[in-house]
């Protein structure tokens, strides 16, 4: 069995949609998992039209996927941290509030839309930093990191379930460490800012989380715990979240780069990250705290 999945923003799946869909692909009976918001049913088969009447939704504001009905929830979260548990790139704004913004950004979007390796990225990034004061990290902190809509709900909602969760970033423990708090991950890991005399250095201690490093994390872990990669949903935006998207066994590409999400069946670009919570069968009123 598959279900279909339809998420759109509060007050904005029409009801007749969902009917209308559910009708000409011989589902069961939707169930609303929030009104006007979610809904899913039930499908003996994956239709041949799935990918047409994706990009016929995406035009309305609507998110569909399909995926098997057995072992939705799960009990690991792997979840990348910028531009997915954060709205913006760290390293981005720490360019940004030393006055280089511009061409670290050009940097930054052809490693995530993966036109450049992203290690031999994230150093030539970091060259640029050399001589900041290690006191820009505190200042980007306070005034310029903000939590993506459904982050804390997410995160909440499945550590109430039982499920683990971490916080797996090809960005900088000095961020993963303040988010994960703040958002109750269970742990996080993520690449070190080297700082000498107050400064940065413009380097990052190796070996650098990369592309490889976020799979092995994930299995790592997984072992951990006692349980299969098949057990863990993964959520990311970039190039080098794409292996721990294909070795989870729900890997969803949150408002992904296109040349990414081409390669993911999950992907959420309307909804927020309480849409993870849809996609396991959670209902609104399941959710906890955000």
């Amino acid at each position: 069995m598959f279900i279909t999945t339809l998420i759109a923003r509060p007050g904005a799946l029409d009801p007749a949609l969902v009917e209308s869909l559910r009708n000409a692909w011989g589902g069961g009976d939707a169930q609303w998992l929030s009104p006007d918001e979610a809904a899913e049913f039930a499908m003996k088969e994956i239709p041949g039209n799935r990918w047409d009447l994706w990009e016929d939704l995406q035009g309305m504001g609507v998110d569909l996927v399909v995926q098997r009905a057995d072992g939705r929830r799960k009990k690991l979260l792997i979840a990348d941290m910028d531009s997915t548990m954060i709205e913006q790139e760290c390293i981005d704004e720490l360019a940004d509030a030393a006055g280089i913004g511009a061409e670290v950004k050009a940097i930054t979007a052809r490693a995530m839309n993966g036109e450049i390796g992203f290690e031999g990225a994230l150093l030539e990034r970091m060259a640029l930093l050399r001589d900041q004061p290690e006191g820009i990290i505190a200042e980007v902190l306070a005034a310029r990191i903000t939590h993506m809509p459904g982050a804390a709900a997410l995160v909440a909602t499945m550590r109430a379930a039982g499920a683990h969760t971490a916080l797996v970033s090809g960005g900088f423990t000095a961020f993963t460490e303040r988010v994960a708090d703040a958002l109750g991950f269970d742990e996080h890991r993520a690449n070190v800012l080297e700082i000498a005399d107050g400064r940065l250095t413009g380097t990052v201690a190796q070996p650098i989380l990369g592309r490889d490093a976020k799979v092995s994390a994930l299995e790592e872990i997984a072992a951990r715990l006692g349980i299969a990669p098949a057990d863990a949903i993964a959520v990311g935006d970039g190039a080098n979240d794409l292996g721990m998207l294909a070795r989870a066994g729900m890997g969803v590409a949150l408002h992904a780069k296109p040349s990414v999400a081409a390669q993911c069946d999950l992907r959420v670009n309307h909804g927020d990250l309480t849409a993870l919570l849809y996609l396991q069968g959670y209902a609104r009123d399941e959710f906890v705290g955000g």
